[in-house]
């Protein structure tokens, strides 16, 4: 039998009795490791703590060092936030599900875990396409750099991509979970995401799929081809340049965001855009793994480890720090 959402009781099917279940839905998570799920929290915990730091160093060093008040590092910042808030939102439940036996949201708070996820998802789609923006200018239009991109240009495009990704999810969102669903509430994965839920909804889903598809090809398509003619136009002006200093020196202001785009549109492809027939829990369990949180992780290294002006300012505020406490 179906249940609604709006009632939030759920009809469950077990040994061939309906039951009505009104506490929300169930989260297998990593349950079958068995033992091995302590020291995969272990590792996450150290994961995720190494996220958190990095993230919050990144936004407190640019916040101090005013020579790095530049339009690169306030779009930085802005990612760096939404690393922090993107992991948060799925790892701090993954670990208390790793160590307690009984993994139940709320109908509620799984509606709300998978809203903030997809808007966090394509407003970071946004914020790529806003820091390739950024660099095409700086790399092609050099002497035009610091009026094109102004604090108020900055802020607009910072501003439209965050409120693209709450309107256009929240819309999606809602649309998704005001369908009927049927049968078992268990969701065979570590967080409340849209590809197993979808198995759940037992009503004719085509217009659903119309609004994703509608979504996905204008705001994370759309920003995908809009960082690839950034880089063409890109590559094609660091090829014109006469040094290999030069050359060398342009491409590595741009080296950190291609790989954070890489590894970004990379595990999204992997994930949402295989055939269904491909699909299998544990492997999803996996790769979800690595653009939930390991790659907020990996980003503030990425942008720090090659990155000079990171390192100074790192450099600077630590001296300043011991030289006033001294």
């Amino acid at each position: 039998l179906p249940f609604s959402p709006l009632q939030m009781t759920y009809s469950v099917s077990e040994l061939g009795e309906n039951q009505t279940i009104s506490d929300g839905f169930i989260l297998v998570g990593f349950s079958y490791l068995n033992e091995l799920q302590i020291l995969l929290f272990l590792l996450l915990l150290v994961i995720y703590l190494v996220a958190l730091m990095g993230n919050l160093l990144i936004i407190l060093l640019i916040k101090l060092n005013p020579s790095l008040h530049t339009p690169m590092y306030f779009f930085l910042v802005n990612l760096s936030f939404l690393e922090i808030c993107y992991t948060t939102n799925v790892t701090p439940q993954l670990l208390v599900h790793l160590l307690v036996d009984h993994h139940m949201p709320p109908f509620v708070g799984c509606m709300v875990q998978m809203l903030v996820f997809t808007t966090l998802g394509l407003t970071e789609c946004c914020l790529l396409s806003a820091m390739a923006y950024d660099r095409y200018v700086a790399i092609c239009r050099p002497l035009h750099y610091t009026t094109i991109m102004s604090g108020q240009a900055c802020a607009l495009l910072a501003g439209v991509s965050w409120t693209i990704g709450l309107l256009a999810e929240s819309a999606e969102t809602m649309w998704f979970f005001s369908l009927p669903f049927c049968g078992s509430n268990r969701i065979p994965h570590f967080f409340c995401d849209i590809r197993p839920i979808e198995k759940m909804v037992c009503a004719d889903t085509w217009m659903n799929e119309i609004l994703g598809l509608t979504v996905s090809v204008l705001f994370i398509m759309g920003p995908f081809v809009l960082i690839l003619l950034s880089y063409i136009l890109i590559i094609s002006t660091i090829i014109k340049l006469p040094s290999a200093e030069g050359r060398r020196k342009a491409f590595s202001t741009c080296s950190s965001h291609l790989v954070v785009v890489t590894l970004f549109y990379g595990t999204c492809i992997i994930t949402y855009m295989k055939p269904k027939s491909s699909y299998t829990p544990e492997s999803d369990h996996w790769i979800s793994l690595l653009y939930t949180v390991v790659t907020p992780m990996l980003n503030p290294l990425i942008y720090t480890l090659r990155n000079k002006e990171v390192h100074g300012a790192f450099r600077k505020t630590l001296e300043k720090t011991i030289f006033s406490h001294n």
